[in-house]
């Protein structure tokens, strides 16, 4: 909700950045958000270059004024972080709501999100954060978990 009251000032989880997944049989609440990529297929494959890196913050920034809402950026993301405001025909992805401290993780009272600047993340982590994923859905990964 935080997400959405920062960008378009309303409470609406459709308009949000942050979308939480929920496998109700693994008792599973997965939160799906844009892992700012050093190679982003979604600015990558964007017809109109709508999406582009903030100097600033390092996100990956979307371009209202550019965007065409063609979706491709969706198509492209790995994670399934980007979606569409289908009023405004625009692509919706975090933008670290410019700055060091987005508003999800600022306003999520159980602490179950947390920002780390990309560079503290090791590809490590991601990828033992992949496999445990992997596993608690009850499937294998490609190269049986030895990333």
């Amino acid at each position: 909700m935080a997400c959405s009251v920062y960008h378009v000032e309303a409470c609406n989880p459709a308009k949000s950045a942050v979308r939480v997944v929920k496998w109700e049989r693994e008792g599973l609440n997965v939160p799906i958000v844009c892992q700012q990529c050093e190679e982003a297929a979604c600015a990558d494959i964007c017809p109109v270059q709508a999406i582009s890196r903030d100097a600033n913050t390092g996100a990956m920034i979307v371009d209202g004024d550019l965007c065409v809402g063609c979706q491709m950026c969706v198509v492209a993301c790995p994670f399934g972080a980007i979606t569409l405001d289908k009023d405004r025909r625009q692509a919706i992805k975090c933008d670290l709501c410019g700055g060091a401290e987005p508003w999800c993780v600022r306003f999520c009272e159980p602490g179950a999100l947390t920002y780390q600047p990309p560079s503290s993340v090791s590809l490590y982590r991601k990828r033992a954060a992949g496999r445990r994923l992997v596993e608690a859905l009850g499937a294998r990964p490609a190269d049986g978990g030895r990333s």
